[in-house]
């Protein structure tokens, strides 16, 4: 069985990043390599058990688990919450090893209370989803969102292992299949050319959920990121290359109270936006702005966002977390594969990009 294993240098601890078909019946193995105890606790929600408990727990018997909810709406205090009361009526001590099963949302949730619970516990991840395979599982980033913006609560919280099995994904639904590949475009945005390409020219085979295909460009996003986040792992400089998209993109979910858009989906429009203000300056040329554009059309529509208003994206944006001394960085892009940080956009630029998206004034 073909193993791609990613290992990440973080300032706590070294873990691998497993990618590779079938590993999700290996979990027992894996994990124990990584150092989880015998002491296990797992959390998931009701659809992903539905597809993947039978597995997980062939894999893991005699293991305790918790299903709570999942969706963006379902990332707040509440859902730690309910991990914490069973963790304790199960009086898990400081050895138990938590295992999030799920995609981007059971992640953080479970990761945020991994992180606070006694104060830290060992953690792991085996995420379901295109997006959470190739981003929110990496890197450490844990939280929940609060009713005035996205991810505002949170911390850093490194797990001990990520196992990543592309053959959990033919079960997602074409539309949050779509959401994850939004996130690889992002990285050959930011990184990597050839990445941005092999997604343009691989469309049928990425679709047809090839395991060759995926493997590659999920083990290649992977690098991407690990690489980002072993020189910048709290997000002081190199780190914030990776929210490309996501400045819009948020102040998109919020708005519309993450009921009407992926994740992805709404980085899809954010990368839009930012790719608009940079033709604009000079700094990224309209043939590149033209692919990103293509290459985004052509995964499938977007849900609509013509009664979205600029004024209310804008307020929004001005609580991101990217906020820093008065000054919103944007990642802005300067090519495919090449970026730069700028703290410069003003309102107009803001408002004639959301615009041109087809947002209203």
């Amino acid at each position: 069985m073909k193993t791609d294993a990613i290992e990440i240098s973080a300032s706590s601890h070294t873990y691998p990043v497993h990618v590779g078909t079938g590993l999700i019946k290996q979990l027992k193995k894996l994990i124990g390599l990584a150092g989880a105890t015998d002491q296990r606790f797992i959390v998931s929600s009701t659809p992903v058990w539905r597809f993947h408990g039978p597995t997980v727990e062939k894999s893991l018997p005699q293991t305790e688990h918790l299903l709570i909810p999942d969706g963006e709406r379902s990332k707040t205090f509440q859902s730690v919450s309910r991990v914490y009361e069973t963790l304790i009526r199960t009086t898990a001590d400081r050895s138990v090893t938590i295992i999030a099963v799920g995609g981007g949302v059971i992640g953080d949730v479970v990761g945020f209370a991994a992180a606070t619970y006694l104060r830290g516990v060992k953690l792991v991840h085996v995420p379901t989803t295109l997006l959470a395979q190739v981003d929110s599982s990496i890197g450490g980033k844990v939280g929940v969102n609060h009713p005035l913006g996205k991810n505002l609560i949170g911390s850093f919280h490194q797990p001990i292992a990520v196992v990543s099995d592309p053959q959990v994904l033919n079960t997602l639904p074409r539309r949050e299949f779509r959401s994850g590949l939004y996130e690889i475009i992002k990285y050959g945005m930011i990184a990597d050319p050839k990445l941005f390409e092999c997604v343009r020219t691989n469309l049928s085979g990425i679709f047809d959920r090839s395991p060759k295909v995926l493997e590659s460009i999920i083990a290649t996003s992977c690098r991407i990121k690990a690489g980002v986040v072993e020189k910048d792992e709290q997000e002081h400089g190199l780190r914030r290359i990776l929210n490309f998209g996501h400045t819009a993109g948020h102040a998109i979910e919020a708005a519309t109270n993450y009921r009407r858009f992926r994740h992805g989906e709404a980085i899809a429009y954010g990368m839009l936006v930012v790719s608009n203000i940079a033709a604009k300056r000079g700094i990224f040329s309209e043939n590149d702005r033209a692919s990103l554009t293509e290459i985004i059309e052509n995964l499938g529509p977007l849900p609509s966002i013509r009664d979205l208003s600029a004024g209310m994206l804008l307020e929004i944006m001005k609580r991101d977390k990217k906020v820093s001394k008065g000054h919103l960085h944007v990642v802005m892009p300067t090519g495919i594969g090449t970026t730069k940080i700028v703290n410069d956009v003003t309102t107009r630029e803001w408002q004639r990009a959301l615009k041109t998206i087809g947002v209203g004034p």
